[in-house]
């Protein structure tokens, strides 16, 4: 019998268990060993290895979720990302990557790459004629980021995995934001996805993780890689975030819907020069998210009018956490240019539109209403 195209919620909470068949418990037993016999064995089992059972079942999950022949799992989001990128460039090669990308990622890149001697153009914009612009005969990576972080810009995925193909170049793509409940890369063609499975992966704010799916032959390339650089992920992590895996397509379902509402919400009131979400009609990049996406994503940002106090505004805020990273179940805040962002020098921000008044906001799976009330409170109590 054919194998059935499972849906999403049956592919998170089954796919990628490990069966405990000593007692048959109703979750994966977690395999904390750092030492396993090896005589006779298929395989040779190392925590480092990426291949404890724990680490070998949850990547099976993260494939099934983004239609891919494998992964691996990481001990970070840059972890995941710094090791692709030294795995698809070496010393003499190019790397095309979007402009508007995760301040890490922008930072590894701009501080670390002239020491490997590899080389890199920033595009000017995110058409697919900016990432064609910068292509050289010794580009081997074409880099996106979709929906950015923290502007929530749209690059056109089919075009810009057509482009890899027809040109010969590796393209890669960090889909933090969207996750596969939204939106499946590798689908459209693309050739390695890349996760901070710190956010919405993990979902409640207690795992620091990354996660990497592509082909059989391009895992194994960036296992050749990575088994030496020790970005493995503890096998206690591994099981916790293959629990919160479970729950990943409910929470970001409901977390979404909560978005559109709230940037609807935000884009009426006069305290908001401007909202940031790719739901909204307003937003450049509507269509394309409608034809790419299967949802529009729980992230948005918003543009405090400076007749309002950020910080103020922050302190004012009772049930939204202003907190460092997102996509936890709990909705929270960040100011990009003092965080996420802060790296980059003042021209780059500015060139981003990322202002000291620019807010992202994480929506959790709280009460539409309450958020709301939450954020007319602190506005009334932020007003300058």
């Amino acid at each position: 019998m054919p194998k059935r195209n499972l849906g999403l919620n049956t592919i998170c909470t089954h796919e990628g268990a490990v069966k405990d068949i000593t007692y048959g418990g109703a979750t994966s037993p977690i395999y904390l060993s750092t030492s396993y016999e090896f005589i006779g064995k298929d395989s040779k089992r190392y925590p480092r290895y990426f291949n404890t059972p724990n680490q070998e079942f949850l990547a099976k999950k993260v494939a099934a979720l983004e239609v891919a022949e494998a992964a691996l799992i990481f001990s970070s989001g840059m972890s995941a990302i710094t090791n692709v990128m030294l795995m698809a460039l070496k010393s003499g090669d190019h790397a095309v990557v979007q402009n508007d990308i995760y301040g890490g990622t922008r930072n590894f890149i701009e501080t670390h790459f002239k020491s490997y001697g590899i080389e890199f153009s920033f595009t000017n914009d995110l058409t697919i004629k900016s990432f064609e612009d910068c292509i050289q005969e010794n580009t081997k990576l074409i880099y996106i980021e979709t929906p950015s972080n923290p502007m929530l810009k749209l690059v056109d995925i089919f075009a810009i995995a057509k482009l890899g193909k027809r040109s010969g170049i590796l393209t890669a793509i960090d889909n933090t934001f969207a996750t596969p409940v939204i939106q499946k890369p590798i689908a459209l063609g693309i050739d390695i996805v890349i996760h901070s499975a710190t956010k919405y992966f993990g979902g409640h704010s207690d795992i620091t993780a990354g996660v990497v799916a592509a082909s059989n032959s391009t895992i194994e390339a960036l296992w050749d890689l990575a088994k030496d650089f020790g970005g493995n992920l503890s096998d206690f992590s591994v099981w916790m975030l293959e629990r919160s895996m479970k729950t990943l397509g409910i929470r970001v379902r409901a977390q979404q819907k909560n978005a559109l509402k709230i940037a609807k919400f935000l884009e009426s009131h006069p305290a908001i020069k401007k909202v940031y979400y790719p739901g909204l009609k307003t937003h450049p990049d509507h269509a394309l998210a409608k034809l790419q996406m299967k949802g529009f994503g729980a992230m948005l940002s918003f543009e405090l009018s400076n007749k309002y106090g950020v910080e103020t505004f922050f302190k004012s805020l009772e049930l939204i956490k202003p907190s460092m990273s997102l996509a936890g179940v709990e909705s929270t805040v960040i100011l990009p240019s003092k965080t996420s962002h802060a790296l980059l020098s003042l021209d780059e921000r500015e060139a981003q539109g990322i202002t000291d008044q620019l807010i992202r906001f994480s929506v959790g799976i709280e009460s539409k209403k309450d958020l709301i009330y939450d954020i007319k409170n602190a506005l009334m109590h932020s007003k300058k």
